[in-house]
């Protein structure tokens, strides 16, 4: 088999993102088959045993994985059109009393912490905010399968082939959408499952089978619920917790 490069590599193994198996390179906080490789750009083979070396290991650790409650009128990422993004909440103030993680708030915690996910303006709900380039990857990576549920408020009128349709066969820009989770929850009121995030998806699925959107909310991603933590709050994802 042909050699890859070690940071790409590492990057499929799980054991950190590419940005941080650079840095890690570089540091010499990295052996391949028991012996540091510092030199990017490096390639590997497949068959290879890639460690981390303690100093990566502990850097790891330190980093964290925030879980908060958005509002309507955050984006989730860079600020635009005059809106704030959401980290701005991610402040001493909004920590929620209930966090049970046993991690500190510490001004550090606020470098690099970048949304793994989207949720658009008008959307609340769970947004997890990380600097951990693994959690990124299991959430937002190519080839994440983690399931995200949300309840959304519709107004409309929809029949059994429109449930049946959200449920599997309906496509968006071009590209046929992965089967889906979709029952109703109440009269007005829809429970969607999904293993993929296209921007505005939910909405759009609903467009067209003739639905429209009055509200939606993420309550869960993978093992992780919303659970109790109130709007415009935050806390760390604990470290027995996984996605």
């Amino acid at each position: 088999m042909e050699p890859v490069r070690l940071s790409k590599r590492m990057a499929e193994l799980g054991l950190c993102s590419r940005r941080e198996a650079d840095e890690y390179i570089a540091r010499g906080w990295v052996t391949v088959d028991g012996v540091v490789v510092d030199v990017l750009g490096s390639k590997v083979l497949p068959e290879q045993k890639i460690e981390l070396r303690r100093q990566a290991q502990r850097a790891q650790s330190q980093r964290v994985t925030v879980l908060l409650n958005k509002p309507v009128g955050y984006v989730s990422g860079q600020a635009e059109q005059g809106y704030q993004p959401a980290v701005v909440l991610i402040r001493p103030e909004n920590h929620w009393a209930g966090d049970a993680s046993g991690i500190r708030f510490a001004r550090e915690h606020l470098g690099n912490l970048a949304p793994a996910g989207r949720l658009d303006i008008d959307s609340v709900g769970l947004l997890v905010l990380t600097q951990d380039g693994r959690v990124a990857k299991a959430l937002i990576g190519e080839e994440s399968g983690v399931e995200k549920e949300y309840l959304v408020r519709v107004s409309g009128r929809l029949g059994p082939e429109g449930l049946a349709l959200l449920n599997h066969g309906l496509s968006l820009d071009g590209q046929p959408l992965k089967p889906a989770k979709v029952q109703w929850q109440n009269a007005d009121q829809l429970r969607f499952v999904l293993q993929e995030g296209k921007k505005r998806q939910i909405r759009r699925m609903c467009e067209l089978v003739g639905l429209r959107v009055t509200g939606l909310k993420r309550i869960r991603i993978g093992r992780i619920a919303l659970g109790d933590l109130p709007q415009g709050k935050w806390r760390y994802l604990g470290a027995d917790e996984r996605f």
